[in-house]
């Protein structure tokens, strides 16, 4: 399909719900074309999930003429292919705001519509949901309310998943229809002997009363269905629900649908997008200058190519959390495991145990569902492995569900565990080879969603400690502890508070966790020690520095800056650090408040 601009807002008439299902079928393929013009307007405009959406268009079209939302349930998984349904339910207007801060959700959102019932983008839980709301409605005795579940077959490869089937497949008698979109990817190719089942299915075509691996689970199996025929799509959901029993349809779509730059994109560039010209698909502006997870790609293959037992695994991320380039050059040393967190924490275990030093490259929203993994399976073991947490702290546009903000505090809690936090470029390269060089444990990197910027150099290094600010000739009052990328920040303040006359040390700590035992000494040299880090304050990076300036009896009072113990709305990233206080100005206000209170005296000249 080429490109057409809708012609205006008034283009796309969008029916709803209940309109949907009366209208005639000639009416739908104009609507879908409707809809895709419309989605490549707006996503391309605020950026967003583009590919996934537009593979979807007629599949929605069919689950809304066919079941009666809000009254039955559509629970879609992972949530990142809902614009059609928002779309569908009233929400067109709203598109020009889509993941902007105050304005519509890039995910399902109960705030927006009684039509979203489930708003976390985790993937592989939408089945779960289904199985405990079809318990629900069966218990209350509302069990001609449908359940309907849409799950991915990226999503599928998670165990979670599986789980649920097992409930669902064991219950003839509670009827939910899953409904299995099947394009064939996540971000890149899905891999795997289910992959391998669902193409033999494809190539087989529907054979009535074949056995396949869900109708050995319980499920009556449909399929596979054209995702692109609403008719065929429809008729055979309609038949689904007369079932009254546990049934799956699998429905065929290709991702990016009607849309040449996004059906032609191998690399899957067009999943999620941000600002871009509809016309190419190709980003707005130069687009020039390294993200921080560039620059751990990049740094990644030279420490493979330099380290043989290196190997790497990921969870169906490969070219968000920057493995590509190590998969290029050592394609056997790279292992993409499907979304299965879980599975991915305890391979590397053994992995480990095998004499390897794996590196788990993550999302840091994502690890927290393989904690007991990471605790029981990696830690109780000290086994060395390091996990590089991408997106960790805010990440922006995405919202609360990605969001990396609880890793810190959950990892703090685990023994034998070291945490780094690189500043810039260079301290990512550094720190990663230290990590991987470390043998006695596990060990982090956090790096955020971010362009990488330039380095920033220390004046010094004190037992691990890079001191990168200090004020000269003047009693030091504050010691900054920035976490990573915050450094800049610390800096900012640091020279807008000496024009105060207040003086400022600002110290890297490099591995922010456990404490430097170096930390509490030089915190003992100032009135006021405040540490800055995007995650929550509560069990954080301030938190334990406040413990290690007790346990060596230092009375300097620790301010922990950082992220509130709530869900965080989405926005841009330098809007939401900064309404949180975690820019210069929000640094420099918690230091005024800080001192308000302190009695300042002469302190020892850090030497």
């Amino acid at each position: 399909m080429t490109y057409t601009p809708a012609k205006d807002e008034a283009a796309c008439r969008l029916p709803d719900p209940a309109q949907l299902r009366a209208a005639p079928a000639p009416r739908l393929r104009g609507l879908a074309a409707e809809i895709r013009a419309f989605l490549i307007d707006h996503v391309c405009t605020t950026g967003g999930h583009l590919g996934p959406n537009l593979g979807v268009v007629e599949l929605t079209l069919a689950l809304h003429r066919v079941f009666d939302s809000p009254r039955d349930t559509l629970i879609f998984d992972t949530g990142h292919q809902a614009y059609v349904h928002k779309l569908l339910t009233g929400r067109a207007e709203q598109f020009p705001t889509l993941r902007q801060a105050g304005g519509l959700s890039g995910y399902p959102s109960r705030a927006e519509s009684e039509h979203d019932l489930v708003e976390n983008s985790h993937a592989s839980t939408s089945l779960s949901y289904a199985d405990g709301l079809a318990k629900a409605r069966q218990l209350a005795g509302e069990q001609q309310q449908a359940v309907v579940a849409v799950i991915g077959d990226g999503a599928l490869t998670g165990g979670m998943a599986w789980e649920a089937l097992n409930n669902l497949g064991s219950a003839p008698g509670r009827p939910v229809i899953v409904v299995l979109n099947d394009n064939g990817r996540s971000y890149e190719p899905t891999h795997g002997a289910l992959a391998r089942h669902l193409e033999s299915l494809k190539a087989n075509g529907s054979v009535a009363g074949c056995r396949n691996v869900f109708t050995e689970l319980g499920f009556t199996y449909f399929g596979p269905v054209d995702g692109h025929s609403t008719g065929e799509i429809e008729g055979v959901l309609r038949r689904a629900r007369t079932l009254n029993r546990p049934v799956l349809v699998h429905v065929v779509t290709v991702k990016g649908k009607g849309y040449a730059p996004a059906e032609t994109d191998d690399a899957d560039c067009l999943h999620a997008v941000g600002t871009v010209d509809p016309v190419t698909g190709r980003p707005a502006g130069s687009g020039a200058g390294w993200t921080w997870t560039g620059v751990f790609g990049r740094a990644l293959a030279e420490v493979a190519a330099e380290r043989p037992k290196v190997v790497a695994l990921t969870a169906a991320m490969l070219r968000p959390t920057g493995l590509h380039a190590m998969q290029q050059r050592f394609p056997e040393r790279v292992f993409d495991v499907g979304i299965a967190e879980q599975h991915a924490v305890t391979s590397a275990a053994g992995l480990a145990m095998g004499g390897y030093h794996p590196v788990v490259a993550i999302y840091a929203t994502f690890l927290g569902r393989a904690f007991d993994q990471v605790l029981m399976d990696v830690a109780l073991h000290r086994l060395p492995v390091t996990f590089v947490l991408d997106r960790a702290g805010i990440t922006g546009p995405d919202g609360p569900s990605h969001h990396g903000m609880w890793d810190l505090s959950l990892l703090s809690a685990v023994p034998g565990m070291a945490i780094a936090a690189p500043r810039d470029p260079q301290r990512v390269e550094d720190l990663l080879r230290e990590a991987v060089t470390h043998d006695q444990g596990p060990t982090v990197l956090r790096i955020p969603k971010a362009p990488a910027g330039g380095d920033v150099a220390a004046l010094a290094r004190m037992d691990g400690i890079d001191i990168l600010h200090r004020s000269p000739r003047r009693p030091l009052d504050v010691l900054l502890v920035p976490v990573g990328p915050l450094a800049q920040a610390a800096l900012d303040a640091a020279r807008l508070l000496e024009e105060e006359g207040i003086g400022v040390t600002v110290a890297d700590p490099r591995w922010v966790l456990p404490v430097n035992d170096a930390l509490p000494p030089l915190a003992a040299r100032h009135l006021l020690a405040i540490s800055i880090e995007d995650g929550v304050t509560s069990g954080g990076v301030g938190w334990a520095l406040a413990q290690a300036c007790r346990a060596h009896n230092v009375s300097t009072p620790v301010v922990p800056l950082g992220l509130p113990r709530s869900f965080i709305s989405h926005g841009s990233r330098t809007a939401l650090l900064a309404a949180v206080g975690l820019d210069a100005a929000g640094i420099i206000r918690t230091v005024h408040d800080a001192l308000t209170g302190t009695t300042l005296t002469s302190q020892e000249t850090l030497r």
